[in-house]
């Protein structure tokens, strides 16, 4: 067994209380109605709170896992117990509207899959218990991305926000394609290089509407709230000014990444085109929703593992002790194997 801790996570202040509140003190899905544009804006406290990772069997390996855990060591699912929205008090609300320049950010939480520069495809198992990060394995064989000229790998840190999920029986509107099955995937553009399991609060920018083989899969473009151009980066405009050709080479890399494995190109809603923050949101808090109809056993979930530890509303929630046989039932860490020629 190895752990990892990294995880900064935000405590935070009311402006007009003087209260400490925390995700331990919250129950269940956030809410993301009701949302009101008098909303008072944070004082957020950076890294004072971390979750922890703890590996399971051997890298490079299909029975490697990443499970996550809280700081007081209680295992969790980073698909549905940490929570969408970096913590507020009014219930975790996304304003409806843009703050103004004197509020602070809304943030969202990340869970990075695979770092920027690697070729691992690395996701959240859906479809395991609490939802370990593992490696996908595709007729018994580990998975890569091909590296797409002139980049290496994925060009972005790549995951997923938590709690949201793109459900494969609701239509979009605009595109009239489903959902992936999947939770709704990040591409976070900042200078730090994550680690896979690493949980960071982003900023939301802008949103891609790919479609993968007929289904919908939204990329958020988003980054670190930690990164030094955070605070120039505000809107998609404002990434196609201050990087030139950066969003041209996302929609050229998502375009071509499957054909070296025979699949045809990727397309776009939208004509390709980015649309801007307040839509990202909109398409965030549909797939938040969507992801509470899931926990809730209100939708079909299929094959999706559902299973927290802090959803109230869920009859999948289970216990600290139920969590912990999970994670002692997979194989103990051990020595890592070889890195395939593909994934170098």
């Amino acid at each position: 067994m190895e752990e990892r801790v990294h995880f900064p996570l935000q405590r935070f202040y009311h402006q007009n209380k003087s209260a400490m509140i925390t995700n331990r003190q919250l129950c269940g899905p956030v809410t993301l109605t009701k949302i009101s544009a008098a909303t008072p804006h944070l004082y957020y406290l950076r890294k004072t709170m971390h979750y922890q990772t703890e590996q399971r069997g051997h890298p490079h390996s299909p029975d490697y896992r990443i499970y996550f855990k809280t700081s007081q060591g209680k295992y969790i699912s980073p698909f549905h117990d940490i929570p969408l929205v970096v913590e507020t008090e009014q219930g975790n609300d996304v304003p409806a509207k843009k703050p103004k320049k004197n509020e602070s950010e809304v943030l969202f939480n990340m869970v990075v899959e695979v770092p920027r520069w690697s070729n691992a495809k690395m996701e959240i198992a859906t479809k395991e218990p609490l939802n370990p990060i593992k490696q996908d394995v595709k007729k018994g064989k580990l998975r890569y991305v091909a590296n797409i000229f002139p980049h290496k790998g994925y060009i972005w840190n790549y995951g997923a926000l938590p709690q949201t999920w793109e459900d494969p029986d609701h239509t979009d509107k605009e595109t009239e394609c489903c959902g992936d099955n999947d939770p709704i995937d990040v591409c976070e553009i900042g200078t730090q290089v994550c680690l896979p399991g690493q949980v960071i609060q982003v900023k939301v920018l802008g949103i891609l509407a790919m479609i993968d083989e007929g289904e919908m899969d939204w990329k958020v473009i988003a980054i670190n709230a930690e990164d030094p151009d955070a605070k120039n980066l505000n809107n998609i405009e404002d990434v196609r000014k201050s990087r030139p050709g950066h969003l041209e080479a996302t929609v050229d890399w998502f375009r071509k990444y499957k054909v070296p494995d025979g699949k045809p190109e990727n397309r776009f809603g939208f004509n390709g085109q980015f649309k801007d923050k307040d839509f990202a949101v909109e398409i965030i808090k549909s797939t938040h929703e969507h992801w509470r109809a899931l926990v809730q056993k209100q939708t079909n979930s299929g094959e999706i593992a559902c299973k927290n530890i802090s959803c109230c509303e869920s009859p999948f929630k289970c216990s600290a002790d139920e969590a912990r046989d999970v994670v002692n039932s997979a194989p103990a860490f051990g020595s890592a194997h070889p890195v395939s020629p593909e994934g170098k």
